[in-house]
């Protein structure tokens, strides 16, 4: 089928959102942000999330969509992600989904259904409790007895995903795995032509991994850091999980000097990358675009638009 979406997607500190922003310009696009960090409200530094003039005036979707307190999900990204892809594709404009985060991309590109369950009724409360009192290998066995495909393949470690397993499970009774089963045999909502970004040396991806951090402390995020603390927003909570705000907040509260902080931030910032990397080299459809020791984007712009024509997409 002819693609529908561009994806722009790669590691950490890869060009994404320029040649995102460059295509969207040459192609009438609008950018969906696929970052599951970049959804919080005044986490704006350690994110990377793009300035004004980095946007260039190119509409920019599912930023600052959430207070960072809030427990976002890939679930609710894809349930507010798809009406803003389908108002794109209305106007006859071209949806650059463009990130990092490859279960987003993932899911949103499936227009993926998720296990309904009880927004409230105090079942996942309940289930959370039970884990403090009874531990969680009490709840993974009980995972086991009911939907032994999901225990199989969840860490038992894993108390989030383990808990949601069996709150479907209880909520629906039906097993997550088969709600898995059922949503993943529907057709693919969108059809995208993906560019996949990255150095042709490792080294070169770290050392702009690591400019970027040292720029963020010289934007000031440790001061970014300390707002939330100051704001009440709990270090334990999704959001400040992220790179870059769970390293520099544990070294303002443990009194570490800020560039140890910046140092760790770097280190995970280079394992996120291969993640990311492992992630997106699943797919064999991408396209790769490999830059030197730095990225050349006239060059990138000039074959991401053969293949955008060659693909049909335009």
């Amino acid at each position: 089928m002819k693609p529908n979406i561009l994806v722009i997607c790669g590691p950490t500190a890869s060009g994404k959102t320029a040649l995102a922003v460059a295509l969207a310009r040459r192609f009438g696009g609008e950018v969906v942000s696929a970052d599951s960090m970049q959804i919080y409200r005044g986490m704006d530094i350690g994110t990377a999330k793009p300035t004004p003039e980095e946007m260039g005036g190119i509409p920019h979707h599912m930023i600052d969509v959430a207070d960072p307190g809030e427990n976002y999900s890939v679930a609710r990204y894809v349930q507010e992600a798809v009406p803003v892809v389908d108002d794109i594709l209305s106007r006859g404009k071209l949806p650059i989904v463009a990130g990092g985060t490859g279960l987003y991309i993932d899911h949103l590109v499936a227009g993926r259904q998720f296990a309904p369950f009880p927004a409230d009724g105090g079942l996942r409360e309940a289930l959370q409790r039970r884990a403090e009192t009874e531990g969680l290998p009490a709840l993974m066995e009980e995972l086991r007895r009911v939907d032994p495909a999901a225990a199989q393949r969840l860490h038992p470690n894993d108390a989030k995903r383990i808990i949601r397993a069996l709150e479907v499970y209880l909520a629906t009774g039906k097993p997550l795995s088969q709600h898995d089963r059922e949503s993943q045999a529907i057709p693919h909502r969108y059809t995208p032509l993906t560019i996949a970004l990255n150095f042709r040396e490792r080294p070169w991806l770290w050392a702009r991994i690591d400019r970027r951090v040292d720029e963020m402390m010289e934007r000031g995020l440790e001061g970014e850091v300390r707002r939330l603390l100051e704001r009440g927003i709990d270090p334990r909570c999704t959001a400040m999980q992220a790179i870059g705000y769970k390293e520099m907040a544990a070294a303002i509260r443990e009194g570490r000097p800020p560039a140890e902080g910046a140092e760790e931030v770097k280190l995970r910032s280079r394992q996120y990358a291969k993640r990311q990397l492992t992630w997106f080299r699943r797919n064999p459809a991408a396209h790769w675009l490999l830059w030197d020791e730095e990225p050349d984007f006239s060059a990138a712009l000039a074959c991401s638009t053969k293949l955008i024509l060659a693909s049909g997409l335009q």
